[in-house]
This record gives structure tokens, C-alpha cells and sequence, in this order.
């Protein structure tokens, strides 16, 4: 497969921009079909779906690790089920570009605490500041999606410095693929008791297949592709966007509208997250691991 047709006709920036709609489109998708799949449900089919996609492109080489290579690994993996599982738990509960937002907390935590300069504290307070905002409009905002958004912030965070780790003991896209399989894995359980035998009828497999492709295959793809000529700072600051980028997807297929305070917030989130990247490291490990993709 050549990227060269794709790089010419977008360029680097907007095939990071397609990555983000893809993603957050799917993740408006899998929500609207929450009615007939579960979340875990549709995490389990959207890691299945990337896990195949991303062994059968990478072939990973599983001969001659070590233990700490698969520690690290199966920690990453567990990362990344708990990320998206976190996130779609928390989609059910409250609107999509809230809890994207909610989500983003984690990350931007993770760039701040990796910069040495106080000043930096100024994105801190603008974060904080939107979700104050977010408090304040408290009629869309179930407690439990609020701490699920948390929980995958915190798992993101996880991500990010596992993603950097792994990127280390795993050449190319292994370890990314070797993790996307143990999160399947994990997730399998869990996704056969809360959807039954409904799980493997074709309608509902054919969705899911979409939502993974949409939410993990095709980001990972552009990602890979723009990373080889975009700078990480700028590759970070692009990503800021994935909060708004929500809240769009959710207006256009789930008529989900906010109010001007939640767009405030969002705001907030989103310029806090630029700051923090343009003047810190930023999420620097996302460089390592193409696929940072969380909702």
C-alpha cells in the first residue's frame, strides 16, 4: 500500500484532521447504536476489529522477548481496554463532547506534570476553569459518566507512557498490535455476559466492523502516514482539536446539541491542551505509537 497519493491530495496536517473526524465519527456512531448493542459490547467488536487489522499487517514477532517486554505489552494493552471501555460507559451516560472533553483532562495532566516551568500552571487553571464551566450546567451530567470520562482520562494518561515504553521493546506497530490483541482479549468476557448471542448476529458484527474501522483503523493509518513528516509539537496541537471535533459529531449524527456555557468549556479544555503542547513536551509519546486514539 503507498501513502503518496494520500500525502499529495491532504498533506500531513489534514490527514491528522481526517484521522480525528474518522474517530470521532465513529465514536458517534457506536453511540447511536448503543440501543441495540451494549457498550462493552461495541468496545469488544472495535478492538477485535483493529486487533485483526493490526496483526495481520504487522505480524509481530513474539520469539525471544523478554519478561519486562511482555509486562510492558500486556500493560499497555490493559491501558487501552480500559480507555475505550471507560469512554464508551461514559458516552452512554452523558453527551459525547463532554465526556471527550472530561476525557481530555488526563493527557493534558500527563503534558503539564512533563513540563519543569511553573508558568505552565496557567493551562492547569484553564482546564480546570472548563470543568468548572462543565459543573455549572449539571442537566445533561450523570455522576457515573462524569467519573467514567475520569477513568479514561487516567487510562489514556497510562497509555501514552506505556505507548512510549513499549515503542522501545516492540519495532514498528508489534507492540501496538500484540496490545490491541490482549485488550480483545480481556474485553471478551465481559462483552459475551452483558450482549449474550446477540453479540455474533451478522447485522450487529458488520456495525461493529465499521466502528472499528472508523475509530482505530483508518486513525492509525492516517497517524502513521502524517508522522513521518509532521513535527510531534505540532502533531500534539492538532490532536487538541479531538474535544471540539466530538461535539461536532455529535450535533451532525446524534443531534446532540450544547449549550454556550459547555462550548465555553470545551474551549477551555481545547486551548489549555494547545498551550501545554506548544510550551511543554506535550503528550511526546504519542510520536512513539501511532494510535492514541481514545474514543
Amino acid at each position: 500500500m503507498t501513502d503518496r497519493p494520500s500525502r499529495a491530495a491532504l498533506g500531513p496536517v489534514g490527514l491528522v484532521l481526517v484521522g480525528i473526524a474518522s474517530v470521532q465519527l465513529g465514536a458517534a456512531i457506536a453511540k447511536a447504536l448503543f440501543d441495540e448493542v451494549s457498550p462493552t459490547a461495541m468496545v469488544w467488536l472495535r478492538l477485535v476489529t483493529s486487533a485483526v487489522v493490526l496483526v495481520a499487517l504487522a505480524r509481530p514477532r513474539l520469539g525471544g522477548r523478554t519478561r519486562h517486554d511482555w509486562l510492558v505489552v500486556l500493560g499497555f494493552g490493559a491501558s487501552l481496554a480500559t480507555m475505550n471501555w471507560a469512554i464508551y460507559q461514559s458516552f452512554a451516560r452523558i453527551p459525547l463532547g463532554i465526556a471527550v472533553t472530561i476525557e481530555f483532562i488526563g493527557p493534558l495532566t500527563l503534558a503539564v506534570l512533563g513540563s519543569r516551568r511553573a508558568r505552565d500552571l496557567v493551562w492547569v487553571l484553564l482546564a480546570a476553569v472548563g470543568v468548572v464551566l462543565l459543573g455549572l450546567e449539571r442537566t445533561d451530567l450523570d455522576v457515573a459518566g462524569v467519573l467514567f470520562a475520569l477513568l479514561a482520562g487516567a487510562a489514556w494518561a497510562a497509555y501514552i507512557l506505556l505507548a512510549s515504553s513499549t515503542g522501545r521493546r516492540w519495532a514498528g506497530f508489534d507492540g501496538l498490535a500484540v496490545a490491541s490483541l490482549v485488550a480483545a482479549v480481556a474485553m471478551t468476557l465481559p462483552a459475551l455476559v452483558s450482549a449474550g448471542s446477540g453479540l455474533f448476529d451478522g447485522r450487529v458484527l458488520l456495525l461493529g466492523a465499521l466502528v472499528g474501522l472508523l475509530s482505530s483503523v483508518i486513525p492509525y493509518s492516517c497517524e502513521l502516514v502524517a508522522l513521518r513528516s509532521l513535527r510531534p509539537a505540532v502533531f500534539g496541537i492538532l490532536m487538541s482539536l479531538e474535544p471540539a471535533a466530538a461535539a461536532l459529531a455529535a450535533i451532525v449524527v446524534l443531534h446532540e446539541t450544547l449549550t454556550p456555557v459547555q462550548w465555553l468549556a470545551v474551549a477551555c479544555v481545547v486551548a489549555a491542551s494547545v498551550g501545554a503542547t506548544r510550551t511543554g513536551s506535550g503528550p511526546a509519546a504519542r510520536q512513539d505509537a501511532p494510535g492514541t486514539i481514545a474514543a
